[in-house]
């Protein structure tokens, strides 16, 4: 069997080349990009350092929180160790932004299982607080574009863009789709805000939400932008006022962004998100890996080895409750970190269904290192992502394929 494994190994491999070098040129462009904001921001040691009590006149905050404002060609960003998660962040844009007797609707049908507590679900949610909330359903696999413009109205505050894919089967969005939702809501009332969820997706293309007109933009630094290095935190960015709004939520009104001190070095910050987009690139190889890989298993996949990727989270349909407990187990069979530790369903906050995660990383976790994760629930679709480096995304995934045809 194990031969076996080897010569699929070597066959993906071949099947992948060209997609591999699409991937690698985007994080070349992106790298540069990034250069050249370290390079303009004149980055040196002395933004390296902690600060306690407020977190007054934090010059290495400020200047972590400038260079991503060029980066993501924002007017202001809000970069805190203090977000607990980017759910946290995202929350934080909602309720600082939004007030009683507004709208919200979600142009991306149902959010993310933890989105769903926040807004109306779990106590002290959005529309316990007056906020009204509406969905516009995916309509096979894609966003509703033709009906954006009946279901926003000139009432509408704010609608909420999720770039993933989150737990279910509908596509993840491009830049150029978030450019044409944004355009038709704009069109529509031009007051609305656009605000982006955009986890799992950073520097996955070369353009970033805010240059194709979203006003607000979240996610966290445990994915995509921290590179692997980044302990906890989030952030948010986009227009000033939106961001100010946002940072009063964090911190208080009144005192928004001016306080927050940097307990930790802020070197990893600032190395995380230069390394990113080497990171993003190892993730996104091996999440095309293992597309090619279950694909010529015989099993569903989404998106399939050759098409276009716009996020890191590559879903596979498993079929049953065993083979979905299987790879998990031989994803952290295969980790550095827990790799004794066997994956067991369990009643995970914010989750309707029981989650069974796979996840031996360094940073407690944080899904831009090799992880799965999928709710216990049909069709038994596992989600994988992450990978700090291709060939553990490799050894992990062949680790899965072992432990999946035992169970077959």
């Amino acid at each position: 069997m194990q031969m076996n494994i080897s010569e699929l190994q070597k066959k993906i491999l071949d099947q992948c080349s060209e997609k591999f070098s699409v991937v690698e040129k985007i994080s070349f462009e992106n790298t540069a990009k990034i250069l050249d904001a370290f390079r303009d921001s004149k980055i040196s040691d002395a933004h390296f350092r902690t600060t306690s009590g407020y977190g007054y006149d934090d010059l290495g905050r400020e200047k972590l929180e400038e260079v991503y404002s060029k980066i993501f060609k924002a007017e202001s960003a809000l970069v805190r160790t203090q977000f607990a998660s980017g759910t946290h962040a995202l929350a934080t844009v909602l309720f600082g932004i939004l007030r009683p007797g507004d709208e919200l609707i979600s142009l991306t049908g149902t959010p993310y299982d933890t989105m769903q507590s926040v807004i109306h679900s779990a106590p002290g949610n959005l529309t316990e607080f007056g906020i009204e909330y509406r969905e516009l359903p995916i309509k096979k696999s894609r966003v509703d574009f033709e009906n954006i413009s009946e279901v926003v109205t000139r009432k509408t505050k704010m609608v909420l863009i999720q770039r993933s894919r989150g737990y279910s089967s509908r596509d993840s969005l491009s830049i150029d789709d978030i450019e044409k939702i944004c355009d038709l809501v704009h069109k529509k009332n031009p007051a609305c805000i656009c605000f982006i969820d955009n986890c799992y997706g950073e520097f996955v293309e070369t353009r970033e939400p805010i240059e194709v007109g979203a006003d607000i933009v979240a996610g966290s630094l445990i994915k995509n932008p921290g590179g692997g290095l980044v302990a906890t935190g989030g952030y948010i960015i986009g227009r000033k006022d939106l961001v100010e709004l946002s940072s009063y939520r964090l911190t208080a009104p009144g005192v928004g962004s001016e306080v927050g001190a940097t307990l930790a070095d802020n070197r990893l910050a600032f190395q995380g998100l230069f390394l990113s987009p080497h990171v993003v690139s190892q993730a996104l190889k091996g999440s095309i890996f293992a597309a090619g890989v279950f694909e010529n298993l015989g099993y569903k996949v989404f998106p399939k080895f050759d098409e276009p990727r716009f996020d890191i989270i590559q879903a596979i349909d498993l079929e049953s409750k065993e083979k979905l407990l299987a790879f998990c187990r031989g994803i952290q069979a295969n980790s550095p970190v827990d790799s004794f530790a066997v994956p067991t369903p369990w009643d995970m906050p914010g989750y309707d269904d029981q989650i069974v995660m796979a996840a031996g990383t360094f940073v407690q976790g944080a899904s831009i290192e090799l992880s799965a994760d999928a709710p216990i629930r049909e069709p038994f679709r596992v989600y994988m992502q992450g990978g700090l480096t291709f060939e553990h995304a490799m050894l992990g995934i062949l680790g899965a394929v072992d432990e999946v045809l035992k169970v077959s």
